[in-house]
């Protein structure tokens, strides 16, 4: 009886292109040398990074923060655009860092794929890297995962991975906020990277045209402007004066953001008219017959960080912010709780 012969299987045969992994390595190196810091120890490619502590702080305190793109990312999909996803990626999670006073010092990534498509990969990551740039903090390390069966064809996910610094001394956490506070809005980029799931049920029921005109850009355009980063704007503010408190108004809107900085006894007051609500978020609401209290708890509506100061530092806070290249507005105060009453009040 003759031997059955076996064929010799490879990895490539299961689906997974070792060297297309190596290939996008090599890509996206010089993106990646663009982010170094003096810090850095060692570059991409190595099984671990490493980065010393910058030596002017005295008593440093690291800072963590993770997150994703969320549905966003089918929007990026549909519309075969990803070179703006990497910035939202490293925004969600250093600007989550930022507000405890950190500053970023280096971001991981995490791409995950059922067939890695090099071209592809290479705009997300070169994304992530000019996110990186606008935050100052280096992209020293990650992980490019080809999975073959766990994603659907030219599908990918996206986790990030940030770590920051600040002085112990300098932490900032909300415990300092007191009654008479000025509340800050800073001017978000557009919808960032929360709500996603509602916008596409918006988009789907409607039938909307994405390359339609929308206040002189185009529908895609608004829908996929990328995160603002704040990072350099505000940390130069913590530099000029004290900060009490900072809130990063992502999943949860401002309803949901705000109270996590705020003391117990304490409540924010905010004017929804104190800020020029974007159109998009109007148009929003409008297709989507999305109530005000459901908008306030689901979208940015048009402010993506909200500062605390005391009153007496508020206007060269806004003078500071605004040479910084931050739209700033005013936007509501501090006051003391009522017995049953919500932490974060928006008049309408």
């Amino acid at each position: 009886m003759a031997e059955l012969i076996k064929p010799s299987l490879s990895y490539r045969d299961a689906g997974v292109d070792i060297d297309a992994g190596d290939t996008l390595v090599e890509r996206i190196k010089p993106w990646a040398k663009r982010t170094m810091r003096p810090e850095v120890l060692g570059g991409i490619g190595g099984f671990g990074a490493l980065m010393g502590l910058p030596q002017r702080y005295k008593d440093p305190v690291l800072v963590s923060g993770t997150d994703g793109v969320g549905t966003k990312l089918k929007l990026a999909f549909m519309l075969d655009r990803h070179d703006t996803v990497g910035i939202d990626l490293v925004g969600m999670s250093v600007n989550d860092i930022l507000v405890q006073g950190a500053e970023p010092l280096f971001f991981l990534d995490y791409f995950a794929c059922g067939k890695l498509d090099v071209a592809v990969a290479e705009q997300v990551i070169k994304g992530i890297a000019q996110g990186c740039e606008q935050a100052g903090c280096a992209l020293i390390g990650g992980e490019t995962a080809e999975m073959p069966g766990m994603y659907p064809a030219g599908e990918y996910d996206l986790a990030g991975f940030a770590v920051g610094v600040v002085e112990r001394a300098a932490i900032i956490d909300g415990r300092s906020i007191a009654r008479g506070d000025i509340v800050l809005g800073l001017a978000s980029s557009g919808a960032h990277s929360n709500g996603y799931s509602l916008i596409r049920k918006i988009i789907a029921l409607g039938e909307v045209d994405l390359q339609a005109d929308f206040d002189g850009r185009i529908l895609a355009d608004v829908l996929m402007a990328p995160t603002r980063i704040y990072v350099k704007s505000l940390l130069a503010l913590m530099a000029a004066m004290p900060v009490r408190g900072m809130a990063h108004i992502t999943g949860g809107g401002l309803t949901g953001n705000v109270p996590r900085i705020l003391p117990e006894h304490l409540s924010a007051t905010i004017e929804a008219g104190s800020w020029a609500m974007p159109p998009l978020f109007g148009w929003l609401q409008e297709q989507g017959g999305v109530t005000d209290a459901e908008m306030h708890r689901t979208f940015n509506c048009g402010i993506g960080m909200v500062v605390i100061v005391a009153a007496e530092h508020a206007e060269a806070a806004v003078r500071q912010l605004t040479d910084t290249g931050e739209m700033v507005y005013r936007i509501g105060k501090i006051d003391k709780r009522g017995d049953n009453e919500a932490q974060t009040v928006i008049h309408v």
